[in-house]
């Protein structure tokens, strides 16, 4: 595929067709993703391919957390896990949240789930000391993630990243051996899609790029 049929057709991919996702094409996929770019070129990213049902089914227990709280936030009209706006929803509401069994379905009934760790002594974290959650870090492992999920696109298969385990990472890392200086970056489900995007909506560049200054002119 032409490089930009494939940048404008790599959509969340949630619903996966029974065809089997065989090694020779993830190790196809992993073997193009490798040549993202990395904080000093130190690749610290480290991939785990999941097939096992009860691991899977493990990970979508792990994903309740995140996942009652994101939807009780969205009820309630906040913009979920926001890091700067407190959470206006107690704790008891969102214990009370009910999960719906479809958000678990991509980690089910993918081909494989792919689970990317990044090594963080490898990682220069430049806003480390900054009053914000840091974000520079990612500059290390998602150029990698995003290109998993080109490369997959490219196979004819597709996928989307999640982060909702995260919320609970000590016990993901204790399920699958994940060392302690590694962070978990991304949950990748990939498989066959039961239906390809062929068109994506997004906004225009105008109304994301300015000139010279964030509040100048569109570009």
């Amino acid at each position: 595929m032409e490089l930009s049929d494939v940048m404008r057709t790599t959509g969340a991919v949630r619903r996966f067709t029974d065809d089997p996702l065989p090694d020779d094409v993830i190790h196809r996929i992993l073997d193009n993703a490798r040549f993202a770019p990395s904080g000093g070129n130190r690749q610290g990213a480290h991939v785990i391919v999941v097939r096992d049902r009860a691991t899977r089914e493990a990970i979508v227990d792990l994903s309740v957390t995140g996942a009652r709280r994101y939807i009780a936030q969205t009820k309630n009209g906040e913009g979920p896990w926001n890091p700067v706006q407190p959470m206006k929803v107690s704790a008891e509401e969102v214990a009370a949240t009910e999960v719906p069994p479809y958000l678990g379905a991509p980690v089910l009934t993918a081909g494989a789930v792919l689970v990317v760790c990044v090594d963080l002594n490898v990682c220069a974290a430049f806003d480390q000391h900054l009053d914000r959650i840091g974000v520079i870090p990612g500059a290390s492992v998602y150029p990698f993630v995003w290109n998993i999920l080109l490369a997959a696109r490219n196979e004819g298969y597709g996928g989307v990243l999640t982060t909702m385990a995260v919320a609970e990472e000590p016990r993901l890392k204790e399920l699958l051996g994940i060392p302690q200086d590694y962070a978990v970056a991304a949950l990748l489900p990939i498989g066959k899609p039961v239906q390809q995007v062929k068109k994506l909506t997004r906004k225009a560049v105008s109304e994301f790029a300015t000139r010279e200054r964030f509040d100048g002119e569109p570009l």
